[in-house]
């Protein structure tokens, strides 16, 4: 058997092992099936691995030291299949992203300042450049703190992420088909790729009040079929390819809010309902709202000032720089937590084949 080392964390409201890139194997394939043993994958428990039974908790993050001159550190996000033999790094994780800056300072790839430490961050998923701002008030990282996000009990040390031009990191553009509203089957949508690739459309438009829980979305058998017929044609439309199996592009329920923020959404991962919100997911719910012609814009209440995204947990709060043509840059604050640390047993022949 061979032991990996590995540290549990929470990012935001996800959580899965973290490892550095040089203890896995380097052949693709071969990290893939040790990424589906580490998370006991496939079975509905995941009983025999860290998985949690839930996309959520499905996930994992992957770090090393970066060459690049506005990066420290690299960051490889894996979505892990629940019940399929599946491991897609198409995506990008903003939860689990937010757990990268306290990994990379714990684990020496970056130094620890006194009071706060930022960690430059380079996405692989998305070719794209994300800082992290840590607290790290005696040199080393604070996880205690008073900042709360919705989703997560208690309270922990705010971890700052800024993006900058995160747009079109799949597809190559913000709007891949050149429209910012397109008719599929029948159905008018939204097509963007900001932080996320995904397929946003009306709740209303599919026979959704919009603030249905995620239980009630996951037992519409005949919504999920719709959705992903759609889905399909949209990944096409997109650039994506046949998007079957793959977890991109998303797709966002939106409605008016109702708790005073400035939207509702429903977001599918895409084959259930996220228990609250995909951080990645709400920059793009967020970009389409401050861009006139979308699906998104009329929902949501006008003007240039944060975005409250209103989900089954409660909301997510994006600051945006944005003109109404365009989205430069964009923040919001998330929490993390080193829940345990030690090294995850498997089989050896698992390092057998190395590229």
């Amino acid at each position: 058997m061979a032991r990996v080392p590995c540290v549990l964390m929470r990012g935001g409201t996800s959580r899965g092992p973290f490892f550095l890139a040089s203890d896995l194997p380097t052949d693709p394939a071969a990290r893939d099936a040790f990424l589906l043993t580490v998370m006991g994958s496939p079975h509905p428990l995941q009983v025999d691995g860290l998985g949690g039974a839930n996309p959520l908790t499905s996930k994992v993050a992957i770090v090393s030291p970066s060459r690049r001159p506005d990066a420290d550190v690299e960051y490889l996000f894996a979505q892990v299949g629940v019940q399929k033999p599946a491991v897609d790094t198409g995506p990008n994780c903003g939860n689990m992203l937010s757990a990268v800056g306290p990994f990379a300072i714990e684990a020496g790839l970056v130094a620890a300042q006194h009071g706060e430490t930022v960690v430059r961050i380079f996405n692989q998923n998305t070719a794209s450049l994300v800082e992290a701002v840590v607290q790290t008030p005696d040199g080393a990282v604070a996880y205690e703190g008073d900042a709360v996000i919705d989703g997560v009990n208690g309270a922990a040390a705010p971890i700052r992420l800024s993006f900058g031009d995160a747009a079109g990191g799949k597809t190559g553009a913000l709007f891949p088909t050149g429209a910012r509203r397109e008719t599929i089957q029948g159905v008018e949508t939204t097509l963007i790729d900001y932080a996320m690739p995904m397929m946003l459309l009306a709740a209303a438009e599919v026979g959704l009040r919009g603030d249905e829980t995620p239980e009630q979305i996951d037992a519409n058998a005949a919504l999920f079929e719709r959705l992903e017929a759609m889905r399909r044609e949209a990944g096409a439309r997109m650039g994506l390819g046949d998007v079957t199996g793959s977890v991109i592009p998303k797709i966002g329920l939106l409605s008016p809010a109702r708790n005073g923020g400035t939207l509702t959404s429903r977001y599918l991962v895409p084959d259930s309902c996220h228990r609250s919100h995909s951080a990645t997911g709400a920059l793009c719910v967020a970009a389409a709202t401050r861009l006139p012609g979308t699906i998104a814009h009329p929902i949501g209440a006008q003007g240039f000032g944060p975005v409250a995204v209103e989900h089954p947990g409660g909301k997510i709060t994006i600051a945006l720089d944005a003109d109404g043509d365009s989205v430069r840059g964009a923040a919001f604050v998330r929490t993390a937590r080193r829940i345990f640390e030690g090294a995850v047993v498997v089989p050896a022949r698992l390092f057998d084949v190395q590229s």
